[in-house]
């Protein structure tokens, strides 16, 4: 202080330590996860680990309380989830509307696993209530979803699925499939990242078989209920056996030009030959898995989804 003069100055330090952790905190970007059903709090964990901040998203109000930079829509039951997503108390935005607007309007990452997939999904079979009235659909994905492919809880599995795209790791991820839909076909603008080869469930089959007629008489199938898989003669129950018409060497011979383990499961239909379906898709912003990244310690998916969404705030 120099005479004749009262002011004072203090200098503030700053630790180097304190500067840079609140410099990465506010480089982190903020992922919501819909918290209604299924494995959320893995999510988190796993986005977490992978740079991100996390929160727990379950009304219209948590998605506004701060700018959410990604979602991502765990699995559980895809027709409660649907059911849930469309309530409203005082008529306002419901969740499904506010996740349209996220999707569509903001153009901001979204990923749907397993249950979260058929949510984002155009197109559905094996749908347990229709559309509209009930499997309420985000949509956004040009794809064609068959639920429950790989039948009940019991028939659920874990076999090598494909890599997400650009990892430095070339192994293949364990994929892990819990009741699990499957991908048909994909849009042309849609990019195919995994591919399996398995047999339909029995219930699946019947429905993949009813589907296939409609197309081949030229209808276009946006959704189509359970197809009753059982027939009744005279007091007595058996599956319907479901068995492809094309000739059967030209089968054989189609089958045997993938290399890939055929999967056959508790459950799988008689006498359907198993087909590739797929597993992993990608447009623009949206990403959709038919298995569980969440239910491994392999972080490599939740890595890829991150760096969308850090490619998106750029």
């Amino acid at each position: 202080r120099h005479e004749g003069h009262s002011k004072s100055f203090i200098l503030l330090i700053i630790p180097k330590t304190l500067s840079t952790t609140m410099s990465n905190t506010e480089k982190k970007p903020l992922v919501g996860v819909l918290a209604i059903q299924g494995a959320f709090e893995e999510h988190q964990a796993c986005l977490e680990a992978s740079g991100c901040r996390t929160k727990q998203i379950r009304t219209v109000a948590d998605m506004n309380e701060e700018a959410l930079d990604g979602m991502v829509l765990p699995g559980g039951e895809s027709t409660a989830m649907g059911l849930i997503g469309t309530v409203s108390s005082d008529g306002s935005k419901n969740v499904w509307q506010a996740l349209r607007e996220f999707i569509d309007v903001d153009q901001k990452p979204t990923w749907g696993t397993c249950a979260g997939m058929i949510l984002l999904a155009e197109r559905c079979v094996g749908a347990s209530a229709v559309i509209q009235d009930g499997q309420a659909l985000i949509g956004g994905m040009d794809i064609l979803v068959c639920r429950n492919y790989f039948g009940s809880q019991v028939s659920s599995f874990e076999m090598p699925t494909p890599p997400p795209p650009n990892s430095e790791d070339s192994r293949q991820y364990p994929g892990v499939f819990i009741r699990a839909p499957a991908i048909l076909s994909a849009g042309q603008d849609v990019k195919v990242l995994g591919k399996v080869l398995a047999t339909p469930c029995r219930q699946a089959a019947v429905v993949l078989q009813e589907l296939e007629q409609k197309i081949a008489k030229g209808e276009t199938v946006v959704q189509m209920g359970v197809v009753d898989a059982l027939e009744r003669n005279n007091g007595s129950i058996k599956h319907r056996a479901v068995i492809k018409v094309d000739d059967e060497e030209e089968e054989k011979k189609e089958t045997n030009k993938f290399e890939e383990p055929v999967i056959e499961l508790p459950g799988a239909a008689d006498g359907s030959n198993a087909r590739e379906v797929i597993c992993a898709v990608q447009k623009n912003n949206l990403l959709c898995t038919a298995f569980h990244p969440e239910l491994t310690n392999d972080h490599r998916w939740h890595q890829y989804f991150a760096s969308m969404v850090k490619n998106s705030m750029a």
